[in-house]
Parts: structure tokens; sequence; C-alpha cells
């Protein structure tokens, strides 16, 4: 279906925020979404969780993104109609194609594609010369070189090239540790911008054997901070890296470093700019997650603007939050390149006197894609293209990953686990990377690696009791639902297939999991022993990759025949707006 230009113009719900009150942005008759009014004397773009998708993508947002005690039925904890509600987008205009699930098959076809850097940059390009010259900056929050094929393959050096021409000038990290430090400091030697994480420090050892880092003194690895003069005046931007990253990948890739959300090195760094530095902002570029963004925001003073990422919430109007010394506003830019977000700042006397916030779906139809990008993009893939390009499969159904529970593609990747490596059970971990493919369209070799596409890959299959297979669905609901952000990493639930279970978010730690069953129906006993099969074990294995397992099914044909589905049952969220469905 051809795209229409009034498609996108009818009903745009394209967001700006003051420090008083968030409020929607200028009429349907603009005669382009992306002419904002100038405003104030500094502007920041902001692009976070790409997941190195060069290209336009389709990214389903998700049905479920439930919200437990205090943020029951608060952003980022709203789904399909209660979304559109309460950022006020019309159901029928390209803004609710961008920012949720709601009747997503049929937006498909009627907005296309968003995202690629191609068209990211002319965008950029376009919103930076609105301001003039020294008046603006780009900043990315993470995740920019891990999720392709060929970022995998290539250990994020094609982003680094990428990032260079985008003209991105400082970032922080999450996925970029996977690659290991030497392959991480490589990259940091070609990048032009500034890597700042103040909360990654030196564990004991290896301070004591003098390993390498920025601040030997305070053991900080990498720069926390980088002052930028927009405007004529002292915008500081602090860097917050994934504080879990040991934890959820495996340690051997960074084992002399010690991450944590470190609130009180934070807030000492956060004083010492507002205190010697004569700064007019301090902005937080963070890879957080949105709820940890929120309650950090509470606890910590000082700091402006808080841009965050890592679970890939596109939300539309900033969230102010109190604290003891004022109001900090909290934002969260979507994924996969969809979103460019646009924080205008006026400045005036040391201070943020106002704040207009936007937060811009990048249409790939309406934007030209930028030629010099478009090269560079054409020239990294070339080698590769032909071997990724290869049809193996049409699936009969739309298949997108995201959401709490479950998903048609990780379904997918559980009944190829299952089949191929002969077991009851298949557990997948809950990313929230990976893009959506459309009903009747062919699915590549490239497709697959942009949802499996990690260093350590590799399948496993082992037995486990019914017990310890319940501590695992527990301890990753822990993690997903705990009423303390800071505990929750961030992901999703982890995908199980051959198995069924309730899920019951609001009990207690231990208690969520319950009436698990066989794929046939039979009761799960906590003393017998299954054979599951899983990957991406912060555990080393020897198993084939996961793409390559999932690819052999594919090619197998039996896709088509086999059902999917999630087989979860929730219980005590009735009503929850953070639900429009499991499927």
């Amino acid at each position: 279906m051809g795209i229409r230009r009034r498609d996108f113009l009818k009903g745009a719900g394209l967001a700006a925020a003051t420090l008083s009150l968030p409020r929607l942005a200028r009429g349907t008759d603009t005669a382009s979404i992306y002419d904002l009014e100038r405003f104030g004397n500094a502007r920041i773009l902001h692009i976070t969780d790409t997941h190195a998708q060069l290209n336009p993508v389709y990214f389903r947002e998700p049905s479920v993104n439930i919200g437990i005690g205090e943020m029951a039925g608060r952003p980022p904890h709203l789904v399909g109609r209660a979304f559109l509600e309460r950022f006020g987008i019309r159901p029928d205009s390209a803004d609710a194609y961008a920012f949720t699930c709601f009747e997503f098959e049929k937006s498909a076809g009627r907005f296309g594609k968003l995202g690629g850097f191609a068209h990211l940059k002319t965008l950029v390009d376009r919103l930076r010369a609105d301001v003039g010259e020294k008046r603006s900056m780009l900043v990315d929050g993470g995740d920019l070189w891990q999720g392709t094929g060929l970022a995998n393959l290539m250990q994020g050096r094609d982003m680094v090239e990428v990032a260079n021409l985008l003209g991105i000038e400082a970032m922080t990290g999450h996925w970029e540790f996977t690659y290991g430090e030497q392959a991480l400091r490589d990259n940091l030697e070609r990048f032009k911008g500034e890597f700042l994480a103040q909360n990654v420090f030196l564990t004991e050892e290896a301070a004591f054997n003098d390993a390498l880092a920025f601040d030997k003194a305070t053991g900080r690895v990498f720069k926390p901070s980088v002052i930028k003069e927009l405007g004529g005046h002292r915008v500081a931007i602090v860097g917050q890296a994934f504080p879990y990253v040991p934890i959820a990948h495996p340690k051997r890739f960074t084992p002399d470093w010690s991450f944590g959300i470190r609130e009180e090195e934070l807030q000492k760094h956060v004083d010492a700019l507002r205190g010697t530095d004569k700064i007019d902002a301090v902005i937080l570029l963070s890879h957080n997650g949105m709820d940890v963004d929120l309650k950090l925001a509470s606890r910590v003073t000082g700091i402006d603007v808080i841009l965050g990422g890592h679970t890939h919430d596109a939300v539309p109007q900033p969230i102010a939050v109190k604290n003891a010394a004022g109001t900090t506003l909290v934002t969260n830019a979507g994924s996969n390149g969809k979103f460019l977000a646009v924080l205008d700042l006026a400045l005036d006397k040391g201070k943020v006197s106002d704040v207009h916030y936007h937060l811009l779906p990048v249409y790939s139809e309406l934007l030209k894609p930028d030629p010099a990008m478009a090269e560079l993009i054409g020239r990294l893939r070339a080698p590769y293209v032909s071997d990724w390009s290869e049809k193996i499969a049409t699936p009969d159904r739309l298949l997108y990953r995201r959401g709490n529970f479950s998903g048609p593609m990780d379904e997918l990747i559980c009944t190829a686990l299952r089949t191929e490596l002969d077991v009851e059970i298949a557990l997948s971990p809950g990313f929230r990377w990976g893009v959506t493919a459309l009903s009747g369209q062919a699915l590549t070799m490239e497709d697959v690696l942009a949802e499996t596409a990690i260093t350590y890959p590799e399948t496993y299959v082992q037995d486990m009791t019914g017990a310890q297979i319940k501590d695992v669905l527990e301890d990753v609901c822990d993690n997903l639902f705990n009423a303390d952000p800071y505990y929750q990493q961030g992901g999703d639930m982890v995908r199980a297939g051959g198995l069924s279970y309730t899920c019951t978010p609001d009990a207690a730690i231990g208690s969520r999991i319950s009436e698990l069953k066989l794929g046939n129906g039979k009761a799960l006993s906590a003393s017998h022993r299954y054979k599951v099969a899983g990957w991406a074990s912060v555990n080393g294995q020897q198993g084939a990759p996961v793409w390559d397992v999932v690819g052999k099914y594919l090619r197998s044909g039996r896709m088509l025949q086999e059902r999917l589905g999630s087989g979860v049952t929730l219980k005590g969220v009735e009503g929850n707006p953070g639900i429009a469905g499991l499927g």
C-alpha cells in the first residue's frame, strides 16, 4: 500500500513539555511534523537502544508492560488504548502506530517502517541546523553497537563508523561491554565522541594490580561526564552505564570492573559539577531503565533532566519527579532507531528556566536518506548481504518479541530449540531487542540474526528438576516485578516453550509462579528431572549457536505446521492498563 502523507499529519500526537506542565505540541495542519518551534538557547538530541539497526524496521510496541504497586497505571506501564488516552494520541494516527501496538499490522501497511541511520542522519542534521552552530549536541544512551549479525561479527566497529558520521558526541553503554574490554577500548579509540560512565569502577584486585582506569585515585574506569558549551551556556552530561552488566551477562567480559547504580557517587559528582564548574544544566545520560530512573530522580538532587534508556519505553512526555531540592524530568526514548528525542533548554543565570521536549518518530517514508550515510551502510553490509539474504521461511503470522511474558518470535525460537535439540522444555531469554516481521514477509538469515546475535549464543541441553525450573521462573519474575525498582534489571520474563504456568505479578517473592504444566497438560513434578534446552547462558556452553539451530528449523518448513502459544495465564492484574492482551 502506498504511503499517504496526509496519514502522518492526521491526529499527530507529538509531545512537548515545560518544567511545570507537559502539553501536546502543534495542531494537525502543520506543514511538517519535523518543523519544531525554536525555543531556548540549547538543544540536545538523544537516541538510545538502536541495537545497530542500520536500516528502517518494523517494531511492534508491547501489548503487555505491567506496572505493579506505585507504578500501576503510570508511564511507562501503559499500553494500547490506555497509552493513547494518557497522551492524547488519536487511534488512527501515525503516532498511535509508532508509540503503541494498537492495530499494528493494519497501520504498518499504511505508515511503513521507522528508523534507519540514513534517515536519522537527515533528521539530526536538520534539527541541528534549525538552531544554529554550537547550540546543539547529539548523545546516545547505549546499546548502539549490538543487535545485528553485522555488529556481532565486527564487534561493533561498524557502529563506531556510523556513530562518527552521525555526529554522536557522547554515549554510555550496556551491550557494548559484552564484546570484552579489549574490543571495547579498541572501538573507543576510533570513536570521535566521549564514552561516559560515572558508575563503573575497578575491582579492588584490579586496582591493586594497577589496571587501566580513567582516574586511578577514585578507581573510575571511564570519564564520568563532559561539559559542553551550548549557546554560550555550560551543560554537563553525566554518563550512567547499565548497572548490572556482570549479573546480566557473563562475568568474563568485564572481570576487572564493578558496576552498580552508585547513587552516592553520582550525588557527589553532581554536587562537584554544580559547586566548582559553574554549570547551567546537568543532564544524566542513563541506561538504568525508566523505573530505576524515576526512583533515582527522587533521591539524587541537582539533575535537571534524565535522558533514559535500556527498557525501550517510548514515552512522549517527560515525567516530573520531585526531590529534596526541586524537580527532575525523566524521559525514555524508545528503541531500534524509531525515535529521536529533542530536548530544548532555556538557560538563564545558571539554571534551567524552561524545557520543551519532543519525542519524534523517525518515519522513513517522510525523510530522504542521507547519501553519505546510505553509502557507508551499503559499504559496511556489502561483504555479507548475499550470504544473509537467502529466504529461509515465510511466516503466516506476525512475529514480534516485545512484551513482559512472550511473543511469537520467542515462541518460534523455543519451538526450534525443542524440535532440533529433542527436549521437553525450552527457555529463551527475555531480551527486549529484536525487530518485527509481518505475516507473509519472507525471513532471511539476517532477520534471524537480528533476534539472536550476541557474543555468547551457544545452545545447551541440561537436566533440571521441576523445582529448579520453577526457581528460574520465580527469579526472573522478581527481577521484572520487584516493588523496588533498584532490584529490577529491565529485561522481560524468560520465555518458556513446552511449558505453561500461571503468574501473579503482585504476589510475594517466590510465590508468583504456580500451576506449571507440560505441553501435554501434565503437571510439572518438583522432583522429576526434565531435559531443558536454552541459550545465552552466563556460564560457558559448547552447543551450536542459536541462530544455526533456528535457521535449520526454519529451513525444514515445519514452522507453518506447528502451533505457537505463550501458555501464560495472569492473575491479580485484571484491569491493569499495562495489559492489552497476551497476544
